[in-house]
């Protein structure tokens, strides 16, 4: 075991906690989830899929390592400190891999069906040495191929996936205070790196305790939008 205390930030803001690291322990990767509308992660069929966004934690996350989002505590969101997913680490994939891959056909995006339907990540057909962008929440507002996206999103070649995880969403629980305090909630920009020993195996039991995995919860964005057309 390695014993040793840090905690800094770096130029990519990835802040790194590292106590009583032992070399075949999970580490944790949280963040705040600003947009949590079901594509990124994709908690959809059976699977919770990174496909997009957050590509430092796709590129340098390992197999059994966490994911964790919290909400956005932004204004008229106010989820702060709340869970919307954690998903453990079981495979990767590359783009071209993920998109032929029958398991996450269904991921593929058709922006005119169901609300799952329209927030499928599986976004990237290999064209050549490039990519076709389908058209999906990383799209224009026209359909057209967003260029920062693909650009951001392919940088890193590379798709989380988890069938150990669970999402609430928007209706998800607090992280308690005994976690908050071992720095699992992360606040704004970037992704905190935990390898404190204590607090994965913390994290662990209380998300047993929780005595549930796989879609739980709404996406803020899909709740909002059934609010909206009911006041209306």
């Amino acid at each position: 075991m390695r014993d040793r205390t840090v905690q800094r930030v770096s130029p990519g803001l990835l802040v790194d906690i590292h106590v009583n690291r032992e070399s075949n322990m999970p580490a944790i990767y949280s963040y705040v989830v600003a947009h949590d509308s079901g594509f990124a992660p994709n908690p959809f069929n059976n699977f919770c899929t990174l496909a997009t966004c957050k590509p430092k934690i796709r590129k340098h996350a390992s197999i059994g390592d966490w994911i964790v989002g919290t909400g956005s505590d932004k204004k008229g969101i106010r989820r702060g400190g709340f869970l919307v997913h954690a998903m453990r680490v079981e495979e990767t994939l590359t783009f071209s891999e993920y998109w032929n891959d029958p398991r996450f056909t269904s991921k593929k995006p058709n922006l005119f069906g169901s609300y799952r339907m329209a927030s499928g990540d599986n976004i990237y057909c290999p064209d050549g040495d490039g990519w076709i962008q389908m058209n999906s929440y990383h799209s224009n507002k026209d359909g057209t191929p967003r260029a920062d996206h693909i650009q951001k999103d392919t940088s890193v070649d590379r798709v989380l996936i988890s069938h150990d995880f669970v999402y609430f969403g928007a209706e998800g629980p607090e992280i308690p205070d005994h976690l908050k305090a071992r720095g699992l909630v992360h606040s704004g920009r970037g992704e905190r790196k935990i390898f404190d020993i204590a607090a994965i195996t913390a994290f662990e039991a209380w998300l047993n305790v929780l005595g549930v995995r796989g879609y739980q919860g709404k996406p803020f964005d899909m709740l909002e939008i059934a609010r909206k057309r009911g006041a209306q």
